[in-house]
């Protein structure tokens, strides 16, 4: 069986990407995941004078272990501002320091969601262009809009959206 790593990149308690995640865990056939939580993976704000005086932090090692290890990966991004949210960006800029292909090649399931119409489109363009530069390889991704609509009682309500994603799953499934 394939070894699924999936997160979210965000911090909060209650992210709505990573109940995203969650419930794309749950529709997986073919593969164990362990969900992962940034917050288990805290590390200080990148600087290469920091890293000069310090090296790489342990979490990030961590991290970049966990991702090197794994089969595939399952990412739900939150978008702050049109673009990464600090935590994340603050812990790939540090991964990136110990390897430049920091998703290791590995199939990817790239996922956005947002209370917004948009759900989370710039942050999903941004990923697109940036991380087969460093080692994304991305097989398949889904969008949600307007979260809180689409998404109850931890399912996607919404069976056109529903699909998607379960095609999205699909795809990256036979990837593997």
């Amino acid at each position: 069986m394939k070894n699924i790593i999936a997160f979210a990149g965000s911090n909060s308690k209650n992210s709505i990407n990573k109940q995203l995640v969650v419930y794309s865990n749950s529709l997986l056939d073919a593969a164990d995941s362990k969900l992962l939580d940034l917050n288990d993976f805290e590390v200080p704000m990148y600087g290469i004078d920091l890293e000069n005086e310090s090296g790489i932090p342990e979490n990030a090692n961590k991290l970049n272990n966990l991702l090197a290890d794994a089969d595939g990966i399952i990412l739900s991004l939150a978008e702050h501002n049109g673009s990464y949210a600090a935590v994340f960006k603050n812990i790939f800029d540090w991964m990136s320091r110990i390897d430049k292909e920091v998703f290791k090649n590995k199939p990817m399931l790239l996922m956005t969601t947002s209370p917004g119409g948009r759900g989370g489109a710039g942050v999903l363009a941004a990923a697109k262009s940036t991380f087969p530069h460093l080692g994304g390889n991305i097989i398949a991704d889904f969008s949600l809009p307007s979260f809180y609509d689409n998404f109850k009682d931890g399912n996607l309500i919404n069976k056109e959206f529903d699909q998607q994603l379960k095609s999205a799953i699909a795809d990256f499934e036979n990837s593997l």
